[in-house]
């Protein structure tokens, strides 16, 4: 199994994925790790400049076509791949990558998906005590599908108090660029999903993107909430040893 690590969490969240590594080592999976994967090209895709995202998804293709399957820590990377390169080649008239991006991209899964709906496992042996609520991203609810993986990996957790949020499905107002773009709109959906997670009376927000706990965090530590973001991964990657 190879590991795609993604932008964002090689560069601002490496404990996510060392988390996913760990937790995937404990349950037996050999992991490896290409040197030469780069961006996925969502950034480049999402702000309009599809024909430069195009030698990132040829490099993507290049770098993990002989993978049985590649795990991410990203559910946002993920559904670039199996949703955005699709259409993103084919827009282009790109026939023959076409066909290597659908032989592919079935094998790229976000970690939730992996662990429980390849492997079937959803105790990972973790020890997490306190309080969590977590935020489902919109790629990995909308797109990805991932249903409640998630929510049955947090659910076997040792300690975990596990709390509800209030209209979890909404968007936490992030996007990418979207939060540039329409700063104003951004801000007034990041203040709901904040004042969501302090309503659940929450220790710890969790998710599966980085960049959704990222613009959480950020609003929450502006408040001064006291309420701390980590990855899914972080999570099921603790144990009694390391509380």
């Amino acid at each position: 199994m190879a590991l795609f690590v993604t932008c964002l969490t090689d560069t601002l969240y490496p404990a996510a994925g060392r988390a996913t590594v760990e937790v995937l080592e404990r349950l037996g999976v050999e992991v490896v790790f290409p040197e030469g994967q780069t961006c996925c090209g969502q950034m480049h895709a999402n702000s309009g400049y599809a024909a430069e995202a195009l030698p990132l998804v040829r490099r993507f293709v290049s770098v993990f076509s002989e993978c049985d399957a590649v795990v991410a820590p990203s559910g946002s990377c993920v559904a670039m791949v199996r949703d955005g390169y699709p259409q993103l080649v084919r827009a282009a008239g790109e026939e023959r990558l076409a066909a290597a991006v659908d032989e592919l991209a079935p094998r790229v899964l976000e970690l939730s998906e992996f662990l429980v709906g390849r492997l079937g496992v959803e105790d990972v042996g973790a020890y997490f005590p306190h309080r969590v609520v977590y935020h489902p991203s919109c790629h990995g609810l909308r797109l990805l599908r991932v249903g409640d993986a998630p929510l049955q990996l947090l659910r076997a957790v040792r300690g975990i108090e596990l709390v509800e949020l209030e209209e979890a499905q909404s968007c936490c107002g992030f996007g990418g660029t979207f939060a540039v773009k329409n700063g104003e709109v951004s801000a007034a959906m990041l203040a709901d999903k904040c004042r969501a997670v302090l309503d659940s009376g929450a220790e710890v927000c969790t998710a599966l993107d980085s960049s959704c706990l990222m613009h959480i965090g950020g609003g929450l530590s502006r408040q001064r909430a006291g309420v701390r973001t980590l990855h899914l991964a972080e999570i099921l990657a603790a144990t009694a040893e390391s509380a």
